[in-house]
């Protein structure tokens, strides 16, 4: 097993990304995940991310207040413990609508050549 605690998180900056404090909760470390990492992020009200896309997925999970997800046009709204798959090169904007900070869970695999 490979513990960490939430006081030894590091916060990291995501590309394209405004009104939000990521922090890496497991990943990029020595005897940590292989395949993917996990991080957490914290919108404020306004903020979010995109309009982007990556070529691998992504996945979502609110943990609380709400989130819109924005992808070819259509609004989703995701609120707490809601969840949704980003697939390969879909592009999605997010954005925190709300006067609450949205916390969300975000689940990326490791882009080529960057595993630990």
């Amino acid at each position: 097993m490979f513990g960490k605690r939430f006081a030894e998180a590091q916060p990291y900056d995501a590309p394209n990304h405004r009104g939000v404090v990521g922090l890496r909760l497991q990943g990029f470390e020595e005897g940590g995940p292989k395949n993917q990492w996990v991080g957490l992020s914290q919108f404020l009200p306004g903020g979010g991310a995109g309009p982007d896309s990556t070529p691998f997925e992504k996945v979502y999970v609110v943990l609380d207040g709400d989130m819109t997800v924005i992808v070819d046009g259509v609004e989703s709204v995701l609120s707490k413990y809601d969840s949704c798959t980003i697939a390969p090169g879909e592009v999605r904007e997010i954005v925190n609508r709300s006067n609450h900070t949205c916390t969300m869970l975000v689940v990326i695999p490791y882009p080529a050549g960057a595993m630990p």
